[in-house]
């Protein structure tokens, strides 16, 4: 079953911050941690059951990342609540990340929340 943008189901970059304390791979030095809220404004109750990254490198380097849940979670949302969590990316340089978010619903549907694209710019880049 595809999955369907559901309206008012979204997700919304709070902040993002360079992080550079954070632990990176030589290849990919510079962490940066995004913080995001999920939104249900839909008149359904959707349950998040995994997410869907790409985060495209100006230098062309692409790294998709699947997995289930969000930070370990598999928030449960009613309608008009939300969930806020913070994770972290690392890059090589300036690069773009984007995704989206995997539901179901109470009545079984397959739904999707875009995660908008926001820079991951290191600092001198």
């Amino acid at each position: 079953m595809q999955p369907r943008l559901l309206e008012g189901f979204e997700a919304v970059i709070d902040r993002v911050v360079h992080a550079p304390d954070l632990p990176a791979p030589p290849d990919q030095p510079h962490p940066f941690v995004y913080f995001i809220t999920i939104r249900n404004g839909s008149d359904r109750t959707v349950t998040v059951k995994g997410r869907k990254w790409v985060v495209r490198g100006e230098d062309g380097h692409v790294t998709a990342v699947e997995g289930d849940g969000v930070v370990g979670c598999f928030p449960r949302l009613e309608p008009g609540e939300h969930f806020s969590y913070n994770s972290y990316h690392t890059v090589a340089g300036p690069a773009v990340a984007q995704g989206s978010y995997l539901a179901i619903t109470d009545k079984g549907e397959a739904v999707m929340a875009l995660i908008p694209d926001f820079p991951l710019i290191p600092p001198g880049a």
